[in-house]
């Protein structure tokens, strides 16, 4: 992709009918983990209502069913998306590579819709054939520090680790909390091998651009498709891994770092962008 200049947009509606589809991020820009945004809500409705097709791409390390369920619970109408794609779906294609191995699972309890329909043989970290990392087992007052001592046992057996949500931190209401991300990129740091299953990596994109194409019916071009996200790591990243354009949204969880969700300083955004390599990244929308 060639670099133009980002442009600083206040409307959704001034960008969507330049193209088809829309892969959007869940937690940030649909809610923020206790509550929907309304107005993206509806920015997204209304895309839908001309004409495009919406996936919610999202690091939830659960399958996208659940992550519909959840969206329900938090009062997300139906009409605001076509399909649902999470990392969740993409790690069960991995465990689906790895079937009849034992595993371990890392993260809480909640998280183990991950492994419905599969005969997941579970074991202990001192015999289990690899990881499943889903987060941490109470991110309200964990740290990824808290698990070194397990991932040295990981190191020591070299077990490899499949991440199930890349996420480094998300926000709850106004509050910043750790993710799955954050414990896999300490183990990468430590030496072990991580494979991970979300956003910005390459697979989770594959699988929402092809179902997107089979809800549309036809072949998707590149440049009608948008990536909206709140993470320059995950999804501003991710946009420029696979060519798309993207609509980065303030709002969420860089704008403390930006000085304001609905008015960014200038400075500050760009110096987001440089400390993610995002200055390089052509047509990339803010």
């Amino acid at each position: 992709m060639s670099a133009v200049p980002s442009q600083l947009i206040s409307k959704f509606s001034t960008l969507a009918p330049g193209y088809d589809v829309f892969l959007c991020d869940i937690w940030g820009v649909v809610h923020n983990g206790l509550s929907v945004h309304p107005h993206a809500c509806d920015a997204l409705m209304r895309a839908r209502a001309q004409g495009a097709t919406v996936i919610l791409v999202t690091n939830a390390p659960r399958p996208s069913e659940q992550v519909a369920r959840q969206l329900d619970r938090l009062h997300c109408p139906r009409e605001v998306y076509d399909a649902i794609v999470s990392s969740g779906d993409v790690t069960r294609s991995v465990m689906q590579e790895r079937r009849g191995q034992t595993v371990y699972h890392l993260g809480p309890e909640r998280d183990r819709s991950i492994f419905a329909g599969f005969e997941a043989h579970f074991a202990p970290l001192e015999t289990a054939d690899y990881v499943v990392c889903t987060g941490l087992e109470d991110d309200d007052i964990e740290t990824p520090e808290d698990y070194r001592a397990r991932l040295e046992i990981m190191l020591k057996r070299k077990l490899f680790m499949v991440c199930g949500n890349p996420d480094v931190v998300v926000e709850r209401g106004s509050t910043l909390v750790y993710c799955a991300g954050a414990i896999a990129d300490l183990y990468q740091t430590m030496g072990g091998k991580v494979l991970y299953a979300g956003k910005p990596y390459r697979p989770i994109y594959d699988m929402a651009l092809s179902k997107a194409e089979k809800i549309a019916g036809h072949e998707v071009a590149h440049d009608r498709v948008m990536a909206i996200g709140d993470s320059v790591r995950t999804d501003l990243k991710g946009a420029h891994t696979v060519g798309i354009d993207f609509l980065f949204v303030t709002s969420g969880i860089h704008a403390e770092e930006l000085g304001s969700r609905e008015n960014p300083d200038a400075d500050a955004l760009t110096a987001t962008f440089v400390a993610a390599g995002g200055m390089q990244i052509g047509r990339a929308h803010v």
